[in-house]
């Protein structure tokens, strides 16, 4: 019993490292082709190492306009998604309200509705009402596509939030505010940013949605899926392995204050 035991172990550790090799391994290949000294259009054949690409990181001019709105739009619709979306997760987590129910069905309905009918619907909404396609609609749709996540992840944790904090702070004289910056806030922090990184994390990612309301700007992944047809160079592998190298920096940093806190 114990040897059937100790394979299934070992076969169930298998299985899971395979996965995420699997899982791993298009960040792999992103990773090593920003290395790639290609010489021709196309940047699928190894053909040696180099680190120019990183030195002319900025050299494609277009590319880099295209990664600048994209960071300036996710940028601002975090901003705005966080600040609705924390109040909304504190008002649905801490109080039974009219309407409460019909809220919280938005609020999943928008996460399990499928892009393509949010973007057209988005679409339809901008035409008729004879608004111009621009950022400004870009950051507009990625707040409603990105609300719903972050009033998820704090609405969890001020489920979770002992309310005799709050009582304690506000029977030794703490004003409404101040209890809000120095018992809730603190205590529902970890929600925020969470729901933050996921907001910022769809927003700089998102085709399908942008590609209904963009107009004339031009986003990152706009860029690249533009780009197949002539060849996507070097640069794109470069700012992808930057941003996902932030992206894990930023995790590790989340998990070792989580410990320390701990």
């Amino acid at each position: 019993m114990r040897t059937r035991g100790r394979l299934g172990d070992r076969l169930l550790h298998a299985y899971t490292w395979l996965i995420i090799a699997w899982l791993s391994s298009p960040i792999a290949v992103m990773i090593l082709f920003g290395f790639n000294d290609k010489q021709s259009k196309s940047n699928t054949t190894w053909q040696g190492f180099t680190l120019r690409w990183y030195a002319e990181l900025f050299d494609v001019s277009d590319l880099t306009v295209a990664l600048r709105n994209s960071l300036v739009i996710a940028l601002v619709s975090t901003v705005i998604t966080v600040v609705i979306g924390t109040m909304l997760g504190l008002a649905l987590g801490r109080h039974r309200f009219r309407g409460s129910g019909a809220t919280n069905f938005l609020v999943f309905a928008a996460i399990s509705t499928p892009e393509l009918v949010m973007g057209a619907s988005l679409l339809s909404l901008f035409v008729s009402g004879n608004v111009p396609r621009d950022a400004n609609t870009i950051i507009v749709a990625h707040v409603l596509f990105s609300l719903s996540f972050v009033v998820v992840t704090v609405r969890a944790r001020v489920v979770g939030l002992d309310p005799s904090l709050e009582e304690a702070a506000r029977d030794l004289g703490a004003s409404a505010w101040g209890t809000f910056r120095q018992v809730t806030l603190p205590s529902i922090l970890p929600g925020v940013l969470a729901g933050a990184m996921l907001s910022f994390a769809l927003s700089i990612d998102d085709y399908v949605v942008t590609s209904f309301v963009n107009g004339s700007t031009v986003t990152f992944p706009l860029w690249i899926v533009g780009a197949v047809k002539t060849g996507i160079p070097p640069q794109v592998n470069v700012m992808g392995t930057l941003i996902f190298g932030i992206g894990v920096l930023i995790a590790i940093a989340n998990a070792v204050a989580a410990r320390r806190r701990a």
